[in-house]
């Protein structure tokens, strides 16, 4: 299979989406993606879980050491299940980047399951 880079473009997000696709992925079956915003205090990811609450999202969160010096991180993942199409993804980290800023937080980027198959199975 050729790579169509108008599908798949060649960035970040085109080349996970073709990395699926050449796995074997049907990328046009509902997949659940999780788009993670970082906080660095529990009041920020709280006000912030509250806001897509009330916009009827899918949320987690939970609090993630990271740093050396014992500080924490809050991570809040958005859940949505949806086709895997560059656009939408692309429009949705736009939308995860406004929300982020606007609670003072930083988008961390967005993942999904992804299986690999082999063809001899």
């Amino acid at each position: 299979m050729t790579r169509d880079y108008d599908q798949f473009p060649d960035n970040d997000n085109g080349n996970v989406l073709w990395q699926m696709v050449e796995d074997g992925n049907d990328l046009s079956e509902p997949h659940e993606v999780e788009f993670s915003i970082v906080f660095e205090k529990q009041e920020q990811v709280e006000k912030c879980a509250l806001h897509l609450l009330h916009q009827e999202q899918k949320i987690s969160f939970f609090q993630e050491e990271v740093h050396s010096d014992g500080s924490d991180l809050w991570v809040l993942n958005i859940h949505v299940n949806m086709i895997l199409e560059y656009e939408d993804i692309a429009d949705l980290e736009e939308w995860m980047t406004k929300i982020a800023q606007e609670f003072n937080g930083e988008y961390d980027g967005w993942g999904c399951m992804s299986y690999i198959y082999d063809e001899d199975e």
